[in-house]
């Protein structure tokens, strides 16, 4: 697939159109004396985007794909499919622009994102995971003329999200590689390509949850492939396949993909509330178990950043999944 259009030069206008709404997260050093031992001489930055609008990356790509609809059609509004963050940023972004919105969230999302949503003032329809999902905001595309803004794909996404990065490497020059969650690809296409385009000499790497790991199946086979059904906490990084331009983008920019287990994942969330005093979904958490697990060993000496990528997530589950994290802690920190 053709990525030659997604040039540095339209990250950049489309990060500077952008940036009197979308919030310039901190990027703040994390120098522990857990991670000191991990890393040995290397160091640690985080990119803070659990603090964007919405509580995840995902308001840059709703907004930028806001942002590019014409006139003539804002008036019919927006609609998208989710099993959670990007219906809510898709409310924020439609709210942000005086646009109605009727977002399609799978009847087993977690009540506290469907109330989220709502309360950005979305209408939320509730549909059976997968197919019946996407088929009734196609539905509401076709029937009312809402513009369907896709939860990871499309170069507006991708436009959006290379904010990340540009912002990264903005405020952290020096980093020699960085760490970001993969779902169905549309932070890490746009961040990675915005980091390789500004400093060819920086390694990406994509973390994927081992029952979710379409990403890393389509890049062995050369393809975008479909693994079925995801089976992983982790639902934000849970689409069951990747599309032609996330896979074109993460073969173009992405170095190496590595899998973590769930078990390792919620070691992640655990790590990140000792070490940095952050409360993390379990798709943040996938980073940091990435770093400390199979990526250790290449990273010792270097200067890493982590995308936090987002923090939606109720009390409740919060301290399921940290029960289970402490459980397995020490085989995600024993080096």
């Amino acid at each position: 697939m053709d990525i030659s259009g997604l040039t540095l030069a339209r990250m950049q206008a489309r990060t500077n159109e952008l940036c009197l709404q979308v919030r310039h997260t901190p990027t703040i050093g994390l120098d522990t004396p857990l991670l000191a031992k991990a890393l040995g001489a290397g160091h640690v930055a985080l990119k803070l985007e659990c603090f964007q609008h919405t509580g995840t990356f995902k308001a840059r790509g709703a907004l930028s794909n806001v942002a590019a609809i014409p006139a003539d059609k804002s008036a019919a509004g927006i609609t998208a499919a989710s099993a959670g963050n990007h219906a809510i940023a898709a409310a924020w972004a439609a709210r942000a622009a005086r646009l109605s919105a009727k977002v399609v969230m799978q009847d087993t999302a977690n009540p506290f994102r469907v109330a989220r949503a709502r309360a950005e003032g979305a209408e939320v329809i509730l549909r059976a995971p997968g197919a019946a999902t996407f088929g009734e905001a196609e539905r509401l595309s076709r029937d009312e003329g809402r513009t369907f803004i896709h939860p990871f794909d499309g170069e507006n996404t991708m436009l959006g999200t290379a904010g990340v990065g540009l912002e990264f490497i903005e405020d952290a020059p020096d980093l020699d590689a960085v760490i970001i969650s993969v779902g169905g690809g549309g932070l890490i296409s746009g961040a990675a390509a915005a980091l390789k385009l500004s400093k060819p000499g920086i390694e990406v790497f994509g973390v994927e949850p081992m029952g979710a790991d379409s990403m890393t199946r389509s890049l062995l086979a050369g393809e975008p492939v479909n693994i079925g059904q995801p089976d992983t906490i982790a639902d934000s990084l849970a689409p069951p396949m990747a599309l032609p331009m996330g896979h074109a983008m993460c073969h173009a920019y992405v170095d190496d993909m590595v899998r973590v287990t769930d078990d390792a994942i919620c070691a992640g969330m655990v790590v990140f509330q000792q070490e940095a005093k952050l409360a993390v979904e379990p798709a943040a958490g996938a980073a940091i178990a990435g770093m400390l697990g199979p990526l250790r060993e290449r990273l010792q000496g270097k200067s890493v950043g982590i995308v936090v990528c987002g923090a939606n997530i109720d009390a409740e589950t919060f301290l399921q999944q940290m029960g289970r994290g402490l459980t397995h802690l020490e085989e995600l920190t024993d080096f």
